[in-house]
């Protein structure tokens, strides 16, 4: 069970996303507005919040970037916004995954069951395992299979972020920044490349390209 806020200004989506979610055995708590919002993740400190980005005072934008001051707290955007550059905004300030209105209830729970998975990992694990694949933080190493995969640098630090944040959208930025600096975040085709070269590989060891996944105009997820 999960202790979920939701930020939602209007009625009829709160009360069905707060039923649908409670039906889950979760513990829902509500705001219907960016500053009340605000106010009950400090008040009820809860493991997870589904943040509507059109709010009536404050926009959900300016939420996310308040909360990430001072909490870790995962965070799925909703937004009626298809306009890419609103959600690789979102991601970059710190969300940790979005939808797109209108969505389908059963999406944002396995969204939430992943965010609850990445949450409930040890942050000092020095193994990542995904099925047939093992990544080694310390040793540098990759296997499958017991076979190891030989990468380059830059090949295992991409597979090592898309592996440590598992089912989670990466921004081409994100990539480009933690593996090349921040002056480099404009170079995604680098990016494509690289990526490129990697599932190839991977490919040898029997795993599909869309293990993984391009995310078009944004980055990259890793779907298993």
């Amino acid at each position: 069970m999960l202790r979920i806020l939701i930020i939602e200004d209007e009625k009829s989506v709160r009360d069905f996303l707060a039923h649908s979610l409670e039906e889950k055995g979760h513990k829902i708590f509500m705001a219907i507005a960016g500053n009340e919002g605000l106010q009950k993740a400090i008040e009820t400190r809860p493991d997870l919040i589904v943040l509507d980005l059109g709010l009536p005072d404050i926009s959900g934008i300016e939420v996310l970037q308040k909360i990430r001051t001072w909490s870790p707290v995962p965070i799925i955007i909703l937004t009626a916004n298809s306009d890419d550059k609103e959600k690789i905004k979102a991601l970059d300030i710190g969300a940790d995954d979005y939808l797109t209105k209108p969505y389908n209830i059963s999406e944002l729970e396995a969204r939430i069951r992943a965010v609850s998975r990445r949450v409930q990992k040890n942050e000092h694990i020095l193994k990542i395992e995904i099925h047939s694949l093992e990544l080694n933080l310390d040793s540098h190493l990759v296997f499958i299979k017991d076979s190891e995969l030989h990468l380059t640098l830059t090949e295992f630090l991409i597979l090592k972020i898309l592996m440590m944040n598992q089912e989670k959208i990466v921004t081409h930025r994100q990539l480009l920044k933690e593996i090349w600096g921040p002056n480099s975040t404009e170079h995604t085709q680098y990016l494509r490349v690289y990526v490129g070269q990697l599932r190839k590989k991977l490919a040898t060891f029997g795993i599909p390209s869309t293990f993984i996944t391009t995310e078009v105009g944004i980055g990259y997820r890793l779907k298993y």
